[in-house]
């Protein structure tokens, strides 16, 4: 069930490949919500390669968690189970890059680069 609508919102936002401190990303389990990634911390206490992620969660009242994920879980790569329940989380592009967010012909949203103007010189 999850995979149709993280499907779903593949068609509505771009994503970005990597999640950083400082993204906004959106988090699917039991309902859909917003977080801020607050830090990414390697977790040495585990033998394979897991990493402390910090999320404000963006929701009211705001919450603080920490959750131990793999790479592949907090950047959109699997879909992933905590506590019985299945959950995904992938860090939005809000167009930073100089992106504006367009539908192409078949009405899938898609990245456009911006075109700068061109600027002349005038003495």
């Amino acid at each position: 069930m999850i995979e149709k609508i993280v499907t779903d919102l593949k068609n509505i936002f771009v994503f970005k490949e990597t999640t950083q401190v400082g993204d906004i990303v959106l988090i699917v389990a039991e309902q859909i919500m917003y977080a801020l990634v607050t830090g990414i911390v390697r977790d040495y206490a585990k033998k394979e390669e897991w990493w402390q992620v910090g999320l404000q969660l963006l929701t009211l009242p705001p919450q603080k968690v920490v959750w131990t994920l793999r790479t592949p879980q907090f950047t959109g790569q699997d879909i992933f189970t905590m506590g019985g329940e299945q959950r995904f989380i992938k860090a939005i592009d809000f167009g930073g890059g100089g992106e504006l967010l367009q539908k192409n012909g078949s009405g899938q949203i898609s990245p456009e680069k911006k075109k700068r103007p061109i600027l002349k010189v005038i003495k």
